[in-house]
């Protein structure tokens, strides 16, 4: 049977709540790791750790967003010592971007961060509830991903969790 309406609207509202929330976490702890860099600093470094060095074009891909904000937002990190750049061995012309210790360093502080805040926002929960919770989470993602909204392009791939 399909959810109600009542059902769809309580969920629609706690999704918009939950990213609220995230957004507002997110940018507490990019202002302390980052200074001034938005949040998305950290999808862009993520991929730099799973996937070794890439081009500006496929970090911006990857986060969703133009290459020109990558592109000033990788240049912010550049300047912060998260990553550098090195020529890239197929195409002198281009760069490839790779994270610095620095930035290693960075991504671990935010993940210890972000576990602290977890560990204490979930302390009352356990571990069945905590599971059942993260499969559906992961359903509720695939399933948005892949849901194609009236009047714009379709959905792009799922990647790998940029999250980290």
């Amino acid at each position: 049977m399909p959810i109600s309406p009542e059902t769809r609207d309580r969920l629609t509202a706690s999704i918009s709540q939950l990213v609220r929330t995230g957004r507002h976490v997110s940018s507490r702890a990019a202002a302390k790791l980052y200074g001034e860099l938005p949040s998305f600093g950290w999808a862009l470094l993520v991929p730099l750790e799973r996937q070794g060095g890439q081009r500006c074009s496929a970090l911006a891909a990857q986060a969703g967003v133009d290459i020109s904000v990558a592109s000033r937002q990788l240049a912010a990190l550049e300047r912060s010592g998260h990553i550098e750049r090195h020529p890239d061995p197929h195409d002198g012309r281009a760069s490839l971007l790779r994270l610095t210790p620095q930035g290693v360093a960075a991504l671990a502080e935010a993940r210890a961060l972000r576990s602290d805040w977890a560990l204490g926002a979930l302390a009352g929960w356990d571990e069945q509830d905590g599971r059942l919770l993260s499969e559906l989470l992961d359903r509720l993602v695939a399933d948005l991903e892949s849901a194609h909204m009236p009047g714009s392009p379709a959905p792009r791939p799922r990647d790998s969790d940029a999250a980290g």
